[in-house]
């Protein structure tokens, strides 16, 4: 073991495959694979001190697996609310008409809301993470996403036909 714990580029380039698949065969999703398989060697990273290489496909797998049901667990309490499937077809949109809609989703609101829409429902964070970035309570950071929402739902019927 070299001085200040494990060798962590060592177990990248040894484990980094095996990690890997872990994480695409529990979330069958490759850019959350690849974003879990990085976090991975961040907490061996941040532990390299404490921990032994004794064992390092199991550890590794291990905190794999863990960091993966962790992500799962976390999807599933992400409640799928009126306006989500919008968010994501805005989010994604090619044509020319999604700079328009969110100028007029947004324009209605605080550019701090934009912030906060785009830290919960676009990257994942919390509403714990993003009050906390944000420099708000959560209560505020939800009150200024069910006012987006809110936004959402009136300019809905009109994009949609419903």
């Amino acid at each position: 073991m070299p001085e200040g714990g494990i060798d962590v580029e060592g177990l990248y380039e040894r484990f980094g495959p095996m990690v890997l698949r872990r994480c695409r065969r529990l979330l069958h999703d490759e850019e959350e694979a690849l974003d879990v398989a990085q976090d991975v060697f961040v907490q061996i990273l941040r532990r390299r001190e404490r921990l032994s290489d004794h064992h390092p496909s199991s550890l590794l797998f291990r905190i794999a697996t863990n960091l993966c049901l962790n992500r799962i667990r976390d999807r599933r309490r992400l409640p799928s609310l009126p306006g989500d499937e919008i968010l994501h077809r805005l989010a994604r949109r090619d044509d020319l008409d999604a700079p328009l809609l969110l100028d007029r989703l947004f324009g209605r609101h605080p550019e701090s809301t934009r912030t906060m829409a785009v830290l919960h429902w676009l990257d994942g964070m919390t509403l714990e993470q993003v009050a906390r970035d944000c420099g708000m309570s959560v209560s505020g950071v939800r009150r200024r996403l069910r006012a987006l929402r809110g936004t959402l739902e009136e300019m809905r019927e009109p994009w949609t036909g419903k």
